[in-house]
């Protein structure tokens, strides 16, 4: 493994190489596969979406309403902008192809 000055000392610092430049623990070695673990049942599967869903912050109804319109606000923005660039462009091309 290739590594400049400060990256070794940093890492002697940290205790991952020894004092020769050698790594301290072996080479990570990939996990055994095993075939033992159960499958949910789809009961104990819903049980546990419910209980995640429970968990998680849901906007209020003002808040829907509010961010629906920041949205749509946005959207009407942009499409404006757009097509005014396009309409824009066209008659740029226009005027500079003409007779």
């Amino acid at each position: 493994m290739s590594m400049n000055r400060e990256t070794k000392r940093m890492m002697r610092r940290q205790g991952a190489l020894t004092a020769e430049g050698n790594p301290t623990r072996s080479p990570r070695t990939a996990p055994v596969a095993t075939a033992t673990k159960e499958r949910t049942s789809p009961v104990e599967y819903v049980r546990e979406v419910n209980s995640e869903l429970r968990k998680v912050a849901w906007p209020t109804r003002a808040e829907i309403i509010n961010y629906s319109i920041i949205v749509l606000i946005t959207v009407v923005v942009f499409t404006a902008m757009i097509a005014g660039l396009d309409w824009a462009f066209g008659q740029g091309v226009l005027k500079l192809y003409e007779k």
